[in-house]
C-alpha cells in the first residue's frame, strides 16, 4: 500500500475508526468520543481483529477518563465505563489485556494513560514486522521450494486487524516484498465476509494475486494440491496451543494435517493467554441468529429455523504446526507450547 492503513488512530480528544463494515465499496472514518460509541463500534465489528481492538480497547480507558471529566464521574464511574469496554467482546485476550495494562496507570492521569495506550499501539506495530520476517524464513525453509509460494488464508489479519501491517497477511506481505508468493487463497470467512470484504480490499491494495473461495472450498483446496501453507490468526491461544479463531479454522487445520501441508498461526505475545489451560476454556462468541437466516435483511430459511452463528472455532494444538510470534516460531504440534521461552 502506499500509506499504511491505520484501523485506530487517536485524534488528541477521541478515535477514529475506519468502518469495517462498510468496505470494499465505501470508505467511512467513523469518530468515537464516548465509551458507548466505542463499545457499540467494537460489538458491530466497526472494529475487529484481536490487535486492533487491543489497541482501541487502551485508547478506551483515555476516553472514559476525558468522559468521566467531562460529566463528573467518580473513580468508580470511570473504572465502570473502562470494565464496559473491556468486556466488549469476550473470545478476543487482546482487549482485556491491553485494557488492563493502561487502565493500571489511571492514578498516574490522562498523559500517563495516552502514553501508555501509544505504547500499546506502537508495540503492536513493531510485532508485526517482526512476525513477518519470522514467518517467512521459517516457510522458506521448512518448504525448501525454490518457487513462489501458494498460500491459503482465512478471515482478516492484515492492517485493519491490527495496529499496523497484520499478523498473518503481515507473513503473507513479507513473502510477495521478498518476490516469494505466487498467489492468495483468501476464504470469504463468516461471520460478515471478512475475508472477501477486507482481505481481499487489502491484497488488491498492495497489487497481491489472489482468489477468494467461499469457506466451504477451503478444503478441498489444500487436498487437492493447490497450496503450500496455510496462515491465519488468532484471538485467544491457550497455554497448551489450542487456538481460538474466526470460524472455519479448525476445518483448515483438518485439511492440512491430512494433506501434509504446514498450517501456522500468526499472533503477537498478547493473543496467548497462559492463564486459559485449554481451548475448552475459551469462550465462544454466539452471535445474531439472523446473521445465518436472513441474507441482506430477507429471511432465506425457514420460518421454524434456528440459527447456530458461533463467531470463533478452536483449533487444537495438535492440529498447529507452528506459532510465530514477535520472538520467532514454536512447532507446537511437535510440543514446543506457548509457555515457553521462544514465544
Amino acid at each position: 500500500m502506499s500509506k499504511e492503513v491505520r484501523a485506530v488512530d487517536w485524534t488528541g480528544s477521541g478515535l477514529t475508526l475506519i468502518d469495517q463494515t462498510q468496505l470494499p465499496h465505501r470508505t467511512v472514518t467513523m469518530h468515537v468520543q464516548d465509551v458507548d460509541a466505542l463499545v457499540d463500534a467494537i460489538q458491530r465489528l466497526v472494529v475487529r481483529g484481536a490487535p486492533a481492538i487491543g489497541a482501541a480497547g487502551a485508547y478506551g480507558v483515555a476516553l472514559a477518563l476525558l468522559q468521566g471529566r467531562r460529566e463528573g464521574w467518580s473513580d468508580d464511574e470511570i473504572r465502570a465505563a473502562v470494565a464496559r469496554v473491556r468486556d466488549a467482546r469476550p473470545t478476543a485476550v487482546n482487549l482485556m489485556v491491553c485494557v488492563d495494562r493502561v487502565a493500571h496507570r489511571l492514578p498516574e492521569g490522562l498523559d500517563a494513560v495516552l502514553a501508555e495506550a501509544a505504547a500499546v499501539q506502537r508495540e503492536d506495530i513493531e510485532a508485526n514486522h517482526a512476525m513477518g520476517r519470522h514467518g517467512a524464513d521459517w516457510l522458506l525453509e521448512r518448504t525448501g521450494l525454490d518457487r513462489p509460494l501458494r498460500i491459503l488464508t482465512h478471515c482478516n489479519t492484515g492492517a485493519l486487524a491490527t495496529a499496523g501491517w497484520g499478523t498473518a497477511l503481515g507473513v503473507i506481505r513479507e513473502l510477495h516484498a521478498r518476490g516469494r508468493l505466487e498467489v492468495v487463497y483468501a476464504d470469504e470467512t463468516r461471520p460478515l465476509l471478512q475475508g472477501s470484504r477486507l482481505t481481499a480490499w487489502e491484497l488488491a491494495q498492495e497489487g497481491i494475486p489472489h482468489y477468494i473461495q467461499v469457506d466451504g472450498a477451503a478444503a478441498g483446496t489444500v487436498l487437492r494440491g493447490h497450496v503450500d501453507a496455510a496462515i491465519v490468526g488468532a484471538d485467544r491461544i491457550a497455554a497448551n496451543g489450542d487456538t481460538a479463531n474466526k470460524v472455519g479454522t479448525v476445518g483448515v487445520a483438518l485439511a492440512c494435517a491430512d494433506a501434509g501441508v504446514p498450517f501456522l498461526v500468526a499472533a503477537p505475545t498478547t493473543t496467548v493467554d497462559l492463564a486459559t489451560a485449554t481451548g475448552d476454556d475459551i469462550t465462544i462468541e454466539l452471535r445474531a441468529e439472523d446473521e445465518v437466516l436472513e441474507w441482506a435483511g430477507v429471511r432465506t430459511a425457514p420460518a421454524a429455523s434456528r440459527g447456530h452463528n458461533p463467531a470463533f472455532d478452536v483449533t487444537p494444538g495438535r492440529l498447529i504446526t507452528a506459532l510465530v510470534t514477535e520472538h520467532g516460531v514454536l512447532e507446537v504440534s511437535a510440543g514446543q507450547l506457548p509457555g515457553d521461552r521462544a514465544a
